[in-house]
């Protein structure tokens, strides 16, 4: 900032008065009311403006002593501002921290409850298994584990025996996760239930049999799809 003897050397005093004025207001630290009174009588000055030649130089030695205090106060604000913006960029980085704490936990979270969830299908505990996916889903439905539990959670149900369930939840499986790993696994799996169910249910089968080899022709379930076709026509 230009020091005020500078200013008063090359004629721009005035100028630099009302920027420094202008900064002291948007920090709080002069009002409109003694902003507009300094203006005026700066531009009196300027203008040669007063009664006596004696009064303008008494009047300037007086703006001069307040120019030199606002100088002192812009300082004393611009350091103020540096120390604000160090504490907002500190509680930015510990916000961020923060956050990423939560995301960690509740991720870690997220797969126990799915490792547990999965155990229980290896282990052959149908219901267990049910429960726990089922609640996997409902806490978690958009996890990446989504497609995989739903998946699990039809074969608990086909394990227990309930194919008609199983049916339903592979084919949800298919709509919800078209594109996902176990999408023609799904499918297939779903013309294995429908079999299960009785030769009433052949058609059925076939259908989903023709999509997996269809809309998943080059998934490992597309060979052996057509080979249920190949049975089903035979039979």
């Amino acid at each position: 900032m230009m020091g005020i003897r500078q200013v008063r050397r090359s004629g721009r005093w005035i100028g630099a008065l009302a920027a420094m004025l202008a900064l002291l207001q948007l920090g709080g630290c002069v009002t409109v009311a003694e902003f507009r009174k300094l203006e005026r009588e700066v531009t009196d000055m300027k203008r040669g403006g007063g009664p006596t030649e004696a009064s303008r130089r008494t009047r300037v030695a007086d703006l001069s002593a307040q120019v030199d205090s606002l100088e002192a106060e812009v300082r004393d604000l611009g350091g103020r501002l540096e120390v604000s913006e160090h504490r907002i960029a500190e509680a930015l980085r510990e916000a961020q921290a923060a956050r990423g704490e939560v995301a960690a936990l509740v991720n870690a979270d997220e797969i126990e409850a799915y490792r547990s969830a999965y155990d229980a299908w290896r282990s052959g505990n149908s219901e267990i298994c049910v429960d726990r996916f089922s609640d996997f889903l409902q806490t978690y439905p958009a996890s990446a584990y989504a497609d995989d539990s739903a998946y699990w959670l039809a074969d608990c149900y086909f394990k227990e025996g309930d194919y008609k369930t199983a049916v339903l939840r592979f084919d949800d499986v298919v709509s919800r996760y078209p594109t996902g790993n176990k999408a023609a696994d799904a499918l297939y799996r779903q013309g294995e239930a429908l079999l299960r169910m009785g030769p009433g249910y052949g058609k059925a089968a076939g259908k989903a049999f023709e999509r997996v080899v269809r809309e998943y022709p080059d998934s490992g379930r597309a060979a052996e799809a057509n080979k249920q076709l190949d049975l089903l026509g035979s039979g």
